[in-house]
């Protein structure tokens, strides 16, 4: 008898992990069809979301336009204080570029490889979870957690790059309600967490239409928030928004270098740069 319940248990436990992996995606198959479906997510082949970054509780506010066109390409433009700061993926000739007039720099210019990661990933239209396997991700359900007061299937993506993120969706509506990624950037350990919320669907297709995003454990009023004020699907979009410009210069990379010898700060001292702060609702996912 004893045998036989060892030998239960083993092949329980040998089932497990094929269960779990079963369970995973169970639930991105009813997160498929949260968003209208496989054939309506795949025929979205651009989108383009304007609104508002909201900073400081309300405190300031930055207009902004995101655009993202298949197969890989993103830009995001966003104005504050006057001045236009632009960050591009483009995804043709896999470079990312941009123009940061904040940090004195008003010429295009490449970035860092940690940032060109970073905006690859933001430049995938369809998110993470949508043919998962076929992009070279892991993916695992850890389980079930509480966000916002309602159910979510907790999901521990790892990415091809290995990046781990966590993906919660919803356990009632199916839709993503939250993520977390921890990162290491321009030296800096930096872990963040994004809540997505006010789904309207455009065009049959449910986005969200408000993101907050902020260092993790951190308050709801030290948020960065993002609302869309407006989403266009399948809009014109010309090359010349995400080619390299001729002027662009190569990206200094000695201080980030010497930032990474050096002590990692405090995480919830440092913020996420903007390109992961305006991961696209319509991603999430």
């Amino acid at each position: 008898m004893l045998r036989r319940m060892i030998l239960a248990g083993a092949l329980l436990a040998w089932l497990a992990p094929m269960a779990v992996a079963e369970t995973a995606d169970e639930v991105v198959a009813k997160y498929v069809a949260a968003r209208g479906g496989m054939e309506k997510i795949k025929a979205i082949k651009s989108v383009k979301a304007t609104g508002k970054m909201v900073v400081s509780g309300g405190a300031m506010e930055a207009p902004f336009v995101q655009m993202q066109r298949r197969p890989n390409d993103f830009r995001l433009e966003f104005v504050f204080q006057g001045m236009t700061g632009v960050q591009v993926f483009d995804g043709s000739g896999k470079v990312a570029w941009g123009i940061s007039p904040f940090m004195g720099k008003k010429e295009p210019e490449t970035a860092p490889a940690e940032e060109t990661n970073l905006l690859a990933e933001q430049a995938d239209i369809d998110g993470a979870l949508i043919d998962w396997k076929e992009k070279g991700h892991q993916l695992e359900l850890v389980g079930k957690e509480q966000v916002e007061g309602a159910d979510a299937f907790k999901l521990k993506l790892t990415r091809k790059s290995g990046t781990v993120e966590y993906i919660y969706i919803d356990a009632e509506t199916g839709l993503e309600v939250k993520s977390e990624q921890k990162r290491i950037m321009r030296g800096t350990e930096v872990e963040s967490e994004s809540y997505l919320s006010d789904f309207k669907e455009v065009d049959g297709v449910p986005f969200a239409h408000t993101m907050s995003q902020g260092v993790k454990g951190g308050a709801e009023n030290q948020r960065v928030k993002f609302v869309i004020e407006k989403y266009e699907l399948n809009a014109a979009m010309t090359d010349d928004l995400f080619k390299l410009p001729a002027n662009a210069v190569k990206a200094d990379t000695t201080k980030a270098a010497a930032k990474s010898d050096a002590k990692p700060a405090d995480t919830k001292a440092a913020a996420k740069p903007a390109a992961d702060a305006s991961k696209t609702a319509a991603k999430k996912k």
